[in-house]
């Protein structure tokens, strides 16, 4: 199921506040930096630290690849635009 735009916008991973990847056909939002996944439910991202999903060598492979050859979206692009300092 899809996610709402805006919330893809505004959307952080609970841990480290950095954006998460969106695998819409998987219905998993990801986070390479610390190797969780996030399931989402009936369109709800349910980013609760205890029913992350801690993710191996093979298939953090697999997400950041299919990530880098199919465009994945990335989350909090609204955050990252209104922390950049001005001129940048």
């Amino acid at each position: 199921m899809a996610l709402d735009p805006l919330l893809i916008e505004v959307l952080a991973d609970p841990v480290d506040k950095g954006p998460l990847l969106w695998f819409e056909d998987e219905d998993v939002l990801y986070n390479p930096r610390l190797r969780k996944a996030y399931v989402v439910r009936d369109g709800v991202p349910v980013l609760l630290v205890d029913e992350a999903t801690d993710v191996g060598d093979a298939e953090h492979e697999r997400l950041t690849a299919k990530a880098a050859a199919a465009g994945v979206p990335e989350t909090g692009s609204a955050g990252r635009a209104s922390a950049a300092p001005d001129g940048e």
